[in-house]
């Protein structure tokens, strides 16, 4: 499987031996707890539920805590399933931490992107702007919404003013320069989605990973 959730701290700096510095984005990740196995027989499908940071037992519906309590568990906050790799098992109170994860492997990291409002079409879609000069009056104007005269209506789906942001986006391929396990805190290169505490899925990359 070799995935975990994590909450993003915010992003630092670090040094390497050679007095490169690299730019990195803090993640404390896990640990999680499998709550659940799904199976073939009883599910249709094989997976592994996993639980991310504890709730408190008044915050939590009935029907979870019954979930939880049948398996002698803590409620946890964040449920997300993963599927297991051939050959991998798991067991239901099994722990989940940063130690299985190996720096210098490249990761995919998935997350819910900074809400940014209503924008305008430039700053949304990066449309050019009209002339500022000679009394335009089409400077940060969207232009023509329809090709010609037919069909007379503006086509579904036309780049415009709208929604920005707050939308899952998943970063590929990023290095894992380092992880600390007294700490439960990985180092990524670069930036991935998301503000600050907000919750990242992080997992080995599908594509480009180095054998």
């Amino acid at each position: 499987m070799k995935a975990i959730l994590g909450r993003k701290l915010g992003m630092t700096q670090i040094f390497t031996e050679a007095g490169s510095v690299i730019p990195v984005t803090v993640v404390e990740a896990g640990p999680m707890t499998v709550t659940q196995i799904k199976t073939v027989e009883t599910d249709g499908y094989d997976g592994v539920q996993v639980g991310f940071e504890e709730a408190k037992p008044q915050r939590v519906n009935k029907p979870m805590t019954g979930h939880f309590a049948k398996n002698e568990l803590k409620p946890m906050k964040h449920l997300v399933e993963f599927r297991p790799e051939e050959g991998e098992t798991y067991e239901v109170g099994q722990q989940i931490t940063v130690a299985e994860f190996e720096a210098g492997k490249k990761l995919d990291v998935t997350g819910t992107s900074k809400g940014k409002g209503t924008q305008g079409n430039i700053k949304r879609h990066g449309h050019h702007r009209g002339p500022m000069s000679h009394g335009s009056k089409h400077k940060r104007l969207a232009g023509a919404l329809a090709a010609g005269t037919y069909p007379s209506r503006v086509f579904k789906g036309n780049a415009g003013p709208g929604r920005m942001g707050r939308e899952t986006v998943t970063v590929q391929n990023v290095e894992l320069v380092k992880v600390i396990e007294d700490r439960n805190l990985m180092l990524i290169k670069g930036a991935v989605p998301g503000n600050k505490g907000g919750i990242v899925r992080i997992q080995y990359a599908v594509k480009g990973q180095d054998k």
